[in-house]
């Protein structure tokens, strides 16, 4: 299958410090890429380079075979990106059904005169997209509380909430940082069923995690980055048992943890 999105020798530094070096990878629809490494590894510069936050110095970016290098987020959003952050960046004021309505963006036609005088279209355009915010929180399990604050949710909840939201633009590709932090085990459960779930619509999905018995589960293929570089690449199984990896982030009680979830 075509890759859908392309990350050609990627590198970018701050200040002198080499945060990313010369990283490539590509992603495919309905596969799962895990990118795991220790803490200040480059993982979520990384995505802050695919996602248009920041400009590589060198290196190329392709969506669907365009060169979408250093393009803005709202572009790359229309072009069928879309991303989460390590921490919630929820409206936690707003309804649970505004937060996923607000993903929609990148479809709204109407203009702001538009909205003012609330014409027709205006208010075809909100029921559809209304609709559509309640039929992805039908497939997370949040339909009955559309209308509750989302600050009211749970840790876990919030988290699928973000991912919901991300899913609103009908994104081709979407970036996850960090899924399941601070999920309990019931709740790493629940997001890792979701995930599957997005991929099995034929979206690209690449992911950091730090829970090493999800990426196994979950993964096509995992990137290992070190010190911003590429360490290894390939299928769980393969990386699971390359010595490169299991001595610079696995370590033992991590390899066992690793073995007991492939096995």
């Amino acid at each position: 299958m075509k890759s859908i999105l392309e990350v050609s020798n990627v590198s970018i530094s701050f200040g002198g410090v080499v945060a990313v070096d010369d990283v490539s990878f590509q992603a495919r629809r309905g596969e799962i890429l895990s990118i795991i490494g220790p803490n200040g590894a480059g993982k979520t510069t990384l995505f802050n380079v695919i996602s248009g936050f920041n400009k590589p110095h060198k290196g190329r970016v392709r969506l669907n075979g365009s060169d979408v290098t250093g393009f803005p987020t709202h572009k790359l959003a229309r072009m069928g990106m879309s991303r989460t952050f390590q921490n919630l960046q929820i409206f936690f004021q707003s309804s649970i059904l505004e937060n996923v309505m607000i993903g929609r963006a990148r479809w709204e036609r109407t203009g702001v005169l538009a909205d003012l005088l609330n014409l027709p279209s205006v208010r075809r355009q909100n029921s559809e997209t209304r609709r559509i915010a309640s039929e992805i929180l039908e497939r997370i399990g949040l339909a009955r509380q559309a209308e509750f604050i989302a600050g009211s949710l749970p840790y876990g909840s919030l988290k699928r909430l973000e991912i919901a939201r991300a899913l609103a633009s009908e994104p081709t590709v979407l970036l996850l940082d960090e899924p399941a932090a601070g999920c309990n085990a019931v709740e790493t459960e629940e997001m890792d069923a979701f995930i599957r779930a997005i991929a099995d619509t034929n979206v690209a999905v690449v992911l950091i995690e730090h829970d090493m018995k999800m990426v196994m589960r979950l993964s096509s293929n995992v990137l290992v980055l070190s010190e911003g570089r590429m360490l290894a690449e390939g299928p769980p199984e393969v990386v699971r048992n390359n010595p490169s990896v299991i001595s610079a982030y696995l370590g033992g009680h991590s390899l066992v943890e690793v073995s007991n979830a492939a096995g």
